[in-house]
């Protein structure tokens, strides 16, 4: 049987617990399985003046607690790669991808299937109004852009 390649993005929200939960219920079995964790995030500017100027040191600051952030984020993304390695995947075919993107997260989620070719995408779904489901959502914007790959919603 052909490997199978899962992309899972995840943003460490409830409903992204869920989207993992069924990718080791459901690709765990697979000796081939290869899953890739997935998060972009808005990336952080720099400021450049000088720091006796009150509010461009409280700017700076801000800015360092927010790359602290970022840093504890992708160490939380590798202990899902963990989590996921604990759970019977090979080491070897687990791998995450941490990187900044300049637009909508959909963007970056088709990105990456253009950069790596994937069989599955596993998307959450936000529960809210039946219409999210078909205006702006991630997922639809990811399903409408992509031919020839899979994508499982989770709720």
């Amino acid at each position: 049987m052909k490997a199978q390649r899962i992309l899972l993005p995840y943003n460490f929200s409830p409903n992204d617990q869920k989207a993992l939960a069924f990718v080791i219920r459901t690709f765990g079995a697979m000796e081939d399985a290869e899953v890739t964790l997935f998060h972009a995030f808005t990336p952080i500017s720099e400021i450049e003046a000088s720091d006796h100027q009150s509010a461009t040191a409280k700017l700076k600051r801000r800015l360092s607690y927010l790359t602290e952030e970022l840093t504890e984020r992708e160490m939380a993304l590798q202990d899902v790669r963990q989590h996921l390695i604990n759970e019977g995947f090979d080491k070897d075919k687990v791998r995450y991808v941490f990187k900044s993107r300049k637009g909508e997260i959909a963007a970056a989620i088709i990105d990456q299937t253009q950069e790596t070719p994937y069989d599955v995408i596993v998307l959450n779904h936000k529960s809210g109004k039946v219409t999210r489901f078909f205006t702006g959502s991630v997922f639809n914007k990811v399903v409408t852009a992509l031919q020839d790959i899979t994508v499982c919603i989770v709720s």
